[in-house]
C-alpha cells in the first residue's frame, strides 16, 4: 500500500502539469482553429446548424488524438508544447486541404451541408490518427 501512494505522491504533480498543458494545447488549439476559419462556427451553432456543430466536433477530436498521443509519447513539457502547436498547424492544413477538395467549404456549413461537414470531419479525424501514429 506504501508503495501506491508514494507512486502517487511522486507522480500527481507530473500528472497536474502535463494533463493541464496538453488541456491547454487543445482549448488554444480549439480557439485558434475557430477563430482562423472563414464561418462564424460558434454563431452557427447556436443558430442550429448542424453542419456547423460536426464541423466543430471533428476539430475537438481531431486535436484530442494526437494531443493524447504527445501525452503518452512526450519526454518533457517543451515536448508537449512542440509536437502540440505542430498538431494544432496540421489540423489547419488539414481544413484547408479539405476546403480545396470539396471548393467553398466554408459557403457549404453556412448553407448547413451534412456531407461536406462529415467529409470535413472524416479528413480532420483521419490527420489526427496519422498524425498520433506517427508520434
Amino acid at each position: 500500500m506504501n508503495i501506491a501512494i508514494d507512486s502517487f505522491v511522486k507522480g500527481f504533480p507530473q500528472f497536474l502539469q502535463h494533463g493541464g498543458v496538453t488541456l491547454g494545447l487543445l482549448i488554444t488549439g480549439c480557439i485558434v482553429h475557430v477563430l482562423l476559419t472563414p464561418m462564424k462556427e460558434m454563431k452557427l451553432i447556436r443558430e442550429g446548424n448542424t453542419s456547423a456543430g460536426i464541423s466543430v466536433a471533428a476539430v475537438i477530436v481531431g486535436l484530442a488524438i494526437p494531443m493524447a498521443a504527445c501525452l503518452e509519447t512526450a519526454t518533457s513539457v517543451y515536448d508537449l508544447l512542440i509536437w502540440g502547436v505542430v498538431a494544432i498547424l496540421l489540423q489547419l492544413l488539414a481544413f484547408r486541404a479539405a476546403d480545396m477538395v470539396l471548393r467553398d467549404l466554408p459557403k457549404r456549413i453556412e448553407r448547413d451541408e451534412m456531407g461536406a461537414a462529415l467529409v470535413l470531419a472524416g479528413v480532420k479525424i483521419a490527420a489526427a490518427m496519422v498524425m498520433a501514429a506517427a508520434l
